[in-house]
């Protein structure tokens, strides 16, 4: 079933976030394959912020997958009540994503994060979470590997080369352009690294980063200078 409410009991520190990780990572799903690429719908999901003001900004782009045209928006403006910590970013940012997940009329189908999803040091990054919480079949794609080794893929559009944490395999680096820098895609809940990857595929047929991507961080911007006067 899914669900867009944040949890009651959201952490405001760090101990508390921890064991909230350590108990939700047990629920990610990892064996399903997820949606074929090219099918259904796309969403994508960025934030951004005004750290003076402690603003943050969602915004979540519905796009048919087929297409990439897009279907629907919804955005949300909220208050960051959890500190800066790495690896617990996703406790800054999911209660108005969520909000901005609940203005959707549509099915957003498959979610693609920017950001992590089980490439994460403690394997429960941004997409892993919201896809436990909601439901959905979810999956990152970062700019930067975090702090993970890999091979350099070869230039051409679709090489891969394993993203390692010592001989774990947490996700791929991923050329979307020849001889561009790779984008670093993994896993997030209810859908295989394979699929995850054709689906960033899909996403770039122009630019580096997913269409999806794109689109969604150009809205929450937008509404982020607009909530920040």
């Amino acid at each position: 079933m899914t669900s867009y409410a944040t949890p009651s009991d959201w952490p405001t520190d760090e101990r508390t976030a921890r064991a909230v990780q350590d108990e939700l990572r047990t629920r990610v799903v990892l064996d399903e394959t997820g949606p074929p690429p090219g099918t259904g719908r796309v969403t994508g999901v960025d934030v951004a912020y005004d750290d003076e003001r402690d603003i943050v900004a969602a915004a979540v782009v519905v796009l048919d997958a087929a297409t990439l045209d897009v279907v629907e928006e919804a955005t949300a403006v909220g208050t960051v009540t959890f500190p800066y910590v790495p690896g617990l970013l996703a406790f800054r940012e999911i209660p108005t994503v969520l909000t901005a997940l609940a203005g959707l009329r549509s099915d957003p189908g498959l979610v693609v994060c920017d950001g992590y999803g089980i490439a994460h040091p403690r394997r429960f990054g941004l997409a892993s979470h919201l896809g436990v919480l909601t439901g959905l079949p979810t999956m990152g794609v970062a700019k930067n590997p975090f702090a993970f080794a890999y091979e350099d893929p070869a230039a051409p559009r679709g090489s891969a080369a394993p993203l390692l944490d010592g001989a774990e395999e947490v996700g791929r680096a991923l050329r979307t352009r020849e001889g561009v820098k790779p984008v670093f895609v993994s896993a997030g809940h209810r859908v295989t690294l394979p699929n995850a990857c054709e689906h960033a595929l899909r996403l770039t047929p122009r630019y580096r980063l997913p269409e999806s991507t794109r689109r969604a961080d150009a809205l929450c911007r937008s509404v982020l200078r607009e909530a920040a006067g």
